[in-house]
């Protein structure tokens, strides 16, 4: 298979606060994050090429912590960790997102050539979600991440997002709250799709800045502040309950209080 090692780089530029958002090209939904982490440098560029092949975002670590420094700066939607790494292991690496509260339901695919039932096991009780052995076909690993998410991230997996009584439609690039439209521009959808994808969990600015705008974009902290305002702004125009909650010092994050709504 002939990988594909064309890459360019782009400078960092400054965003306007005040430009309007509907301005910038519009994005499709944005894709899921995978973190390969693993120490073999071919292998982890034939995953990389076959998982964006698949349309997932994907980030690689090449030791446990890097890895650990990549979870905390930008939380992946999962991680296909191999077992035997340099210096922290993948088991000791799953254990450690396991004990963290930002980490802890983390989708965990683990890849390694021990293949025995007590290292299965071990690897499943650890925390690992699935547990695929050296050498093993693409297409059953890319089946496996997919069942991995529908059953642990379904919000990803899905056209059609709910949050009380919000209803995204991928499909279609629409938002409804109860029998109303909400009419969005890409940035404000792009934030309300991640904060549904979700709910209860509080981003700093930093971390919604990366993920939404992407992090060769510079713009500044309160731009967020901007977008947020905008977004509940479109959401609350009937005077319904304001569903985005403010963490001082901390970040924004879906209210769990909304009535007909429940956390991941």
């Amino acid at each position: 298979m002939q990988l594909e090692t064309n890459w360019t780089h782009t400078a960092p530029r400054t965003v306007d606060i005040h430009a309007a958002s509907d301005s910038r090209p519009k994005r499709t939904p944005m894709k899921p994050t995978v973190l390969i982490v693993e120490d073999e440098e071919a292998l982890s560029t034939l995953l990389r090429y076959n998982l964006e092949k698949e349309g997932y975002d994907v980030a690689v670590a090449m030791d446990g912590e890097e890895a650990e420094i990549q979870v905390r700066e930008h939380l992946p939607d999962l991680v296909l960790l191999d077992w035997m790494l340099p210096g922290v292991s993948g088991i000791e690496l799953c254990r450690r997102l396991r004990g963290r509260p930002e980490s802890r339901n983390l989708p965990i695919v683990m890849i390694t050539a021990r293949g025995e039932e007590a290292d299965r096991i071990r690897g499943l009780d650890t925390g690992a979600d699935d547990y695929i052995t050296k050498p093993f076909s693409t297409s059953e690993l890319l089946a496996r991440i997919r069942a991995v998410m529908r059953r642990i991230r379904p919000a990803l997996a899905e056209d059609i997002v709910t949050f009380g009584d919000i209803v995204i439609d991928r499909a279609a690039h629409r938002v409804r709250r109860a029998d109303r439209e909400v009419h969005l521009g890409p940035t404000e959808y792009r934030l309300l799709e991640h904060l549904m994808q979700h709910p209860g969990r509080v981003f700093s600015r930093a971390q919604l800045l990366d993920t939404v705008w992407g992090s060769d974009v510079y713009v500044e902290a309160r731009t967020v502040d901007v977008h947020i305002g905008r977004l509940r702004k479109a959401l609350n125009a009937k005077g319904e309950h304001d569903p985005i909650r403010t963490v001082r010092a901390a970040g924004y994050a879906l209210d769990e209080q909304v009535p007909g709504a429940s956390s991941e």
